[in-house]
């Protein structure tokens, strides 16, 4: 077994995995799994730059996790950062107050490459006989990769659940607008057909038999399908939400006001407001590719970057 600590730092969210990993056995045991909401890609798609306030709020997370990592003895560390710092001008801030606090440089890593390790995270624990299309709906974006036993093609667009809801689900003050107008919504609907249109260029959308979904839109959409009173995610994980479900909580949640959205016992406070836009991709989704359910997969990016972890130098 291989201690590894994995780190993904997405747009809305940092998130570490303690695990000790078995390459040959393709066992992985969690030691230590936790998520802060950080916000880092606050008005990147506006400014084209990383605010100081959602870098502190960063690196104050890179802090607990540092301590962390040392309390179990991690042999590697490896930390990922994706879309929201891929965009942004001042990310040289971000990469020395990383290396600071953690001792090591986040590698700012492509889509193509985000997309392979939500594969393999998602997919290694299901059987190899299916095809499957895995989407991972982040923050700033959302990735596309189809495949069997291995990646046959991915592709990285700029819809997510932050990157939308700034563009198009807030006023000119920074009020989200509460509920969305129809406008706004089909603003938004606007976007994610043009994105899911270039993702299908490179991507069949439409060929696998299975749709795996992960991230926090989809898991949290799961756990108000599932009706939980309190985040469950061993219920969530491949739990199947039908196409039905998808698409009544996805316009519940796009009819309701912050109070209401805040009031569903599952809602983790930093998704209130961008829920919305996320479940939206979900449901556009699975109305291009005929999906008449989704798999929910807890294992995503995150236990992709472990086992790469793991498997490097091994």
């Amino acid at each position: 077994m291989t201690r590894v600590a994995a780190i993904d730092c997405g747009t809305n969210s940092i998130r570490l995995l303690v695990a000790d990993v078995h390459p040959e056995t393709g066992e992985l045991v969690d030691l230590d799994r936790r998520m802060t909401i950080v916000r880092l890609g606050q008005g990147v798609d506006r400014t084209g730059r990383l605010a100081p306030e959602a870098l502190e709020r960063t690196f104050a997370a890179c802090r607990e996790y540092a301590a962390v990592i040392a309390e179990h003895g991690a042999e590697r560390i490896r930390f990922v950062a994706t879309s929201a710092s891929r965009d942004a001008e001042n990310r040289d801030d971000f990469v020395r107050g990383v290396l600071d606090i953690l001792g090591v440089e986040p590698e700012v890593i492509t889509g193509d490459q985000e997309a392979a390790f939500s594969f393999t995270g998602a997919t290694k624990e299901l059987p190899g006989q299916d095809s499957f299309l895995v989407v991972d709906i982040g923050g700033g974006s959302t990735e596309f990769v189809v495949g069997d036993d291995r990646v046959r093609a991915a592709r990285s667009v700029d819809i997510g659940c932050v990157r939308l809801t700034e563009r198009h689900l807030v006023r000119d003050g920074g009020d989200v607008l509460d509920p969305p107008t129809p406008a706004a919504i089909a603003a938004v609907r606007a976007d994610i057909e043009a994105a899911l249109d270039l993702a299908e260029r490179t991507v069949p959308l439409r060929e696998p038999r299975t749709l795996v979904g992960l991230a926090g839109s989809v898991t949290t959409v799961a756990a108000i399908a599932l009706g939980l009173e309190t985040y469950d995610s061993a219920a969530i994980h491949r739990s199947r939400v039908p196409y039905e479900r998808v698409k009544e909580i996805t316009d519940r949640l796009l009819a309701a006001t912050h109070a209401e959205r805040a009031a569903i016992p599952v809602m983790h406070p930093g998704r209130v407001d961008v829920i919305g836009a996320g479940s939206l991709v979900l449901l556009a989704i699975m109305e291009r590719t005929g999906a008449q359910e989704v798999v929910v997969s807890e294992h995503d990016i995150l236990d992709g970057i472990a086992w790469d972890c793991a498997l490097d130098g091994a």
